[in-house]
């Protein structure tokens, strides 16, 4: 199609644990003149799934996600685009998806934001070869801490919480040995707070994506790509999750690098919740170099 982004500049998608960053990289990378990343879009396990036939059956399915009025899309607009892919091919389909997306942000590179996307890492990669993936970590304590007052995740339970950081970190480890070599990234969370240009221009890199300036200004216009976030509603039609909500969890957002973000839970769990932690993921802590 018109303006399609070359086939051999690697298109980044941001993996990892929720509550980790990933907003915040997206909102880095996507402040870059020539690429877009849209809001969590969760679509590529279905897609691969079902593996649609014809761009009717490709938008039935991502409008029917929940994901789908965050970005914006108008599905008989986005169905005519998909009509342009001939032959018809899932990659293609794809490809295009994401590329309409980019082209009505100004920009001609696109990527993806899912956290959920780090279980299919391997059959992402074998739909879209030019895909390099950036798994963000952060200390699972303060990951935990972030899920304790959340709807969503692994909920209050420390071991819980502990369960799915290192369950997230594993399965992004496990595909990564069956990934292309050099196509898999892991970045700490709080070396891109604390040494934010250095990370910037290591992940550009990575991405063969020219390092600009404007990455690090991200949270001038941070509220304003958040505000694309709408409702979360249940197949009943019920608000499960209002927009305002979706919108004031990503507020640090709006400012630059916090490093006070670090280390908050030291001020919360005691000794005994802690325990509780090291028991199901100390070692892993230890290994990413966080202290106790």
């Amino acid at each position: 199609m018109e303006g399609q982004q070359p086939d051999d500049l690697p298109v980044p998608f941001i993996v990892g644990a929720g509550r980790s960053g990933t907003t915040l990289l997206r909102l880095m990378l996507d402040a870059h003149p020539e690429l877009a990343i849209p809001p969590e879009t969760h679509c590529l396990h279905k897609l691969i799934a079902l593996r649609p036939a014809d761009p009717q059956a490709f938008v039935d399915i991502v409008a029917g996600l929940h994901t789908w009025p965050d970005l914006h899309f108008d599905a008989a607009e986005l169905g005519e685009r998909l009509a342009g892919v001939r032959p018809f091919t899932l990659r293609g389909a794809v490809e295009t998806f994401f590329l309409t997306y980019a082209q009505r942000m100004g920009k001609r590179r696109w990527g993806d934001k899912s956290p959920s996307h780090v279980l299919s890492m391997t059959a992402i990669q074998q739909l879209l070869p030019q895909v390099r993936f950036i798994q963000l970590v952060r200390d699972g304590r303060d990951v935990a801490l972030s899920y304790r007052d959340k709807s969503f995740g692994p909920g209050a339970d420390i071991a819980a919480a502990a369960r799915f950081w290192r369950e997230r970190i594993e399965v992004a480890r496990q595909h990564a040995a069956r990934l292309v070599p050099g196509t898999y990234l892991e970045i700490r969370y709080e070396d891109l707070v604390t040494d934010t240009r250095r990370m910037l221009e290591r992940i550009a890199g990575f991405l063969v994506l020219p390092f600009d300036e404007a990455m690090l200004d991200y949270h001038r216009n941070a509220a304003r790509r958040l505000e694309e976030l709408e409702e979360i509603r249940g197949g009943d039609g019920r608000v499960l999750v209002p927009r305002d909500q979706r919108r004031s969890i990503h507020a640090v957002t709006h400012r630059p690098p916090d490093p006070s973000q670090i280390g908050k839970w030291r001020a919360v769990y005691d000794a005994e919740v802690l325990a509780r932690f090291n028991a199901v993921a100390g070692d892993l802590l230890r290994e990413f170099g966080y202290d106790d």
